[in-house]
């Protein structure tokens, strides 16, 4: 009991006092993906495809699997794959959207007539890519901290000025991941 009235004068006295705890400034270093610009831009690339000229009366199919996040298409020939993919990344980019949300390194493969590919989305950052960018954080010598939490890479450092080189030297590295940093806070 007598540990508990401590306990309470001890809070009572913080609060009543001037001490203020100094918070260091942070931001987190993510991926994710807008879906529902991700689905806008999908449905452009479909409006455009029935639009253009080289298409007609061809097999097409654009379809998103938004739970798990997979992009599968179906044309008539490869060379319209190459197309379609163009139409894709161009389109997604004038939406906002980095090209590299797309993983393109899946062959296509063919199913009767038609030619297959099914895209995943990259959406949050893998655990190894979390390590590249501790790594690559480290290696700058700045004075900052890196934490990996789940899919989120959380710096923190007593100077603003050194978060933001770390922006820098995250956007000079191109690591192939799109990557967004939020939750500013100083």
């Amino acid at each position: 009991m007598r540990q508990v009235v401590l306990y309470l004068l001890f809070l009572f006295y913080i609060c009543r006092s001037n001490i203020k705890f100094k918070v260091m400034p942070s931001f987190d270093i993510v991926s994710k993906v807008d879906l529902q610009t991700l689905d806008n831009a999908v449905n452009t690339v479909k409006k455009e495809i029935t639009n253009r000229f080289d298409f007609k009366g061809s097999h097409v199919e654009i379809e998103l699997n938004k739970k798990e996040l997979v992009l599968n298409i179906e044309v008539d020939s490869d060379m319209k794959l190459g197309q379609v993919l163009d139409v894709l990344v161009s389109r997604s980019m004038r939406q906002g959207l980095d090209a590299t949300i797309y993983d393109l390194s899946k062959e296509p493969y063919q199913s009767g007539k038609v030619f297959k590919k099914d895209i995943p989305v990259r959406n949050g950052i893998k655990q190894e890519d979390a390590k590249k960018i501790v790594k690559l954080i480290k290696d700058a010598g700045l004075k900052v901290q890196a934490a990996i939490m789940d899919d989120i890479v959380r710096v923190t450092g007593k100077k603003i000025d050194d978060l933001q080189e770390v922006i820098q030297k995250a956007k000079e590295a191109n690591l192939g991941i799109p990557l967004q940093y939020i939750n500013m806070k100083s």
